[in-house]
Parts: structure tokens; C-alpha cells; sequence
């Protein structure tokens, strides 16, 4: 959705290495906000992202608006039945409905052979293979490990949004998921640090978290096997 940094620069770099051609698109979907202002203040350094493509080696760069994307105004979408209402889904009502309908309208726009996702987001990854599976896309999903900053914080757009107090803060929640302690003790404890957690839950082998600070929600995941 924009504002890219170096995680999202690894998905290309990785896409040039591995295909002829490779592909970007940014696009602030807002079928995927369940919260209004929360669509409002997602930043949007548009001129920036275009020359950071450009410098890293984007063959094409897909930028539509809304009306591009949705000209039924929304009509028709997307519904996953199974995983999609817990974790992030259970607290972000509608959210996969707009992830899933708007990454399907641009594979089916640009009709990759492979198309790369974080696994910081990992249950929209495991919701986009599912649907790729599921509808018989040529799209081959492949998944990419996290990028990270040098203090452990997973890279996200959001967290150019984050006080500086809170940035400070934010790569507690890589340590408490990489911690020992069942999910409800580590929801307790990043309730101390002044985190407001969502969720601390353990699922496909993988221990994942959602807690605010202040306006921002952060998201991280680790393997249970990395859990010191």
C-alpha cells in the first residue's frame, strides 16, 4: 500500500532475481479499512515511492485509484469462510473481504507468474495462497521472511506514524513473542510495557501478536521454535 521501505525493496529484488520482468503496485486499498481515519492518516509519499522503484528496478509500476479498482462501487468481493475471522479478522471486521478482492483484481490485472508477500503479515499471506489455490490462479504465491530493523522491529509503513516514545517502545513486541511464557502471560506483559494488545495467539506453528500504541497497531509473528 505505499510508503515502501526495505521489506518491501527486498519482494522486488527478489522478483528480479527470480522472473524476466518484475512488477509493483501501490494502492491505499481502502475496501481493507474498517476504520475511517485510520484510511485518513495511512501515509502516502507517492513521488518517494515512485523513485524508490524506479532506483531499485521496477519494470512496470501499477498505480490505480479507487475508481480503477472498485468501479461496481464494491459490489462484488471476495469471502474467506475459515481463517479470515480470527486473529486480525476478529478485530478488523471486513479486512481480508477487501485484501483478498483487491490482490485478486491485480493478479488477475497484471498476471504474474509468481507474486511475493511478507510473512510479517502471514495470515494474509496464508489467505492469499489459499485463495490462489482455491480460484485455479496461474499466480504461483511465495512467501518472503521479514525484514527487520536493527533494534527488531518488524518494517511497516505504519511505523513512520509511531511517536517517538512509542518507537522506542515498539521492539518490545518482537522480544515478548520470541520470549518464554504462555500467550496470556506475554499479553500481560506487553499490557505492563504500555502496549494495548489485541491478541497474543499461537496457530500453523508461529506465535502471532497485535497491540496499539497510541494511534499505530503493530503486527509481528515469529516461529514457535525461535521462543527463547
Amino acid at each position: 500500500m505505499g510508503a515502501l521501505h526495505d521489506g518491501h525493496l527486498s519482494l522486488l529484488a527478489r522478483a528480479r532475481r527470480e522472473n524476466g520482468l518484475a512488477a509493483a503496485s501501490v494502492f491505499v486499498n481502502p475496501a481493507q479499512f474498517n476504520d475511517r481515519a485510520d484510511l485518513a492518516r495511512y501515509p502516502r509519499p507517492v513521488a518517494s515511492d515512485i523513485r524508490k522503484l524506479r532506483e531499485a528496478g521496477a519494470d512496470f509500476l501499477l498505480l490505480p485509484s479507487a475508481e480503477d479498482m472498485y468501479p461496481d462501487g464494491y459490489r462484488y468481493r471476495v469471502t474467506e469462510t475459515a481463517d479470515s475471522g480470527g486473529l486480525c479478522g476478529a478485530f478488523r471486521p471486513g479486512h481480508f473481504d477487501g485484501v483478498l478482492t483487491v490482490v485478486l483484481k491485480l493478479l488477475n490485472l497484471v498476471k504474474a507468474d509468481r507474486g511475493y508477500f511478507g510473512e510479517k503479515d502471514y495470515q494474509q499471506y496464508r489467505l492469499i495462497k489459499g485463495m490462489a489455490d482455491a480460484f485455479f490462479l496461474d499466480t504461483e504465491i511465495i512467501p518472503c521472511p521479514t525484514l527487520r530493523e536493527p533494534d527488531g522491529l518488524a518494517m511497516s509503513s505504519r511505523n513512520l506514524l509511531l511517536e517517538p516514545a512509542h518507537r522506542a517502545l515498539a521492539p518490545a513486541l518482537y522480544r515478548a513473542l520470541r520470549s518464554k511464557g504462555s500467550p496470556s502471560e506475554i499479553k500481560r506483559r506487553l499490557a505492563a510495557l504500555g502496549f494495548e494488545p489485541d491478541y497474543v495467539e499461537e496457530r500453523w506453528g508461529r506465535r502471532f501478536a497485535a497491540a496499539r500504541l497510541g494511534k499505530v497497531r503493530l503486527i509481528d509473528n515469529v516461529k514457535t521454535m525461535s521462543v527463547r
